[in-house]
């Protein structure tokens, strides 16, 4: 099974925008929607005194995203990419609030959410994401982290990796920066709405409910098993009176 990853290397962005508008057109995003983007920070470091800083779905291995959804229609998966069900999504937005990268929309046609999953439509044929195909100055490196001689994995053994994270909601992102990046400190903390929060508490509840009743259940089957009715050989045996012309 195959590991995906992404590395990004911003300092060779330039903020052309071919990652974005390639995303938009294999992925049929909405206008105005994104599954990816392109950060603009002030440094003064960079050539144009501006630092831009490629960016989408981080990927992570402890994804908040997974824990908020009710339904159980986002997961990841042992390819290393999350991914949505959108037959199970009920677009309550739970995951939009819970990934600290704004990495989320709700798709305003379909009402379901939608968010980077390495092109899946095309990369089952072999065929790189969008963006890594697009990007005119090789920003971004696809491929098999659990292959060693793949491209991906040599850079991540020869290179200073940054991951971006927030302290606050710790999500152990896949996705990292080839050496530095323009800015770390933009993740928010994740959040989750009230009335969705509510209903796993009282889901939870049911789960435990359901459980003690299951035990219930089965502690009667064993009882009647183990400890079976009263005996009944003991009870007083009946005989049918004698009729006339019988013998005393």
């Amino acid at each position: 099974m195959p590991r995906y990853r992404m590395l990004i290397d911003s300092n060779k962005c330039y903020n052309c925008g071919a990652c974005i508008v390639g995303c938009q057109q294999r992925n049929s995003v909405p206008y105005g929607y994104r599954r990816n983007w392109v950060r603009v920070d002030a440094d003064p470091d960079y050539g144009f005194g501006k630092g831009f800083q490629p960016g989408g779905c981080m990927q992570c291995d402890a994804p908040l995203c997974v824990e908020a959804c009710p339904t159980q229609a986002t997961w990841k998966g042992d390819d290393g990419v999350v991914l949505i069900d959108v037959q199970r999504c009920i677009g309550c937005g739970a995951c939009i609030a819970a990934c600290p990268y704004d990495a989320r929309y709700r798709h305003p046609e379909r009402g379901t959410v939608d968010k980077c999953d390495y092109c899946a439509s095309s990369r089952h044929l072999g065929i790189a994401p969008a963006c890594v195909q697009l990007c005119p100055a090789q920003v971004r490196t696809f491929g098999d982290a659990s292959d060693p001689s793949s491209e991906v994995a040599q850079i991540a053994a020869q290179q200073t990796l940054t991951y971006v994270e927030s302290p606050q909601s710790p999500t152990k992102p896949s996705l990292a920066f080839v050496g530095a990046t323009t800015v770390t400190n933009w993740p928010r903390a994740a959040a989750l709405p009230s009335p969705i929060a509510a209903m796993r508490v009282v889901a939870t509840g049911v789960r435990y409910l359901g459980a003690l009743s299951l035990f219930g259940v089965i502690a009667m089957f064993f009882k009647q098993i183990l400890i079976p009715s009263d005996d009944k050989s003991g009870a007083e045996i009946h005989t049918p009176a004698s009729g006339k012309g019988e013998k005393p």
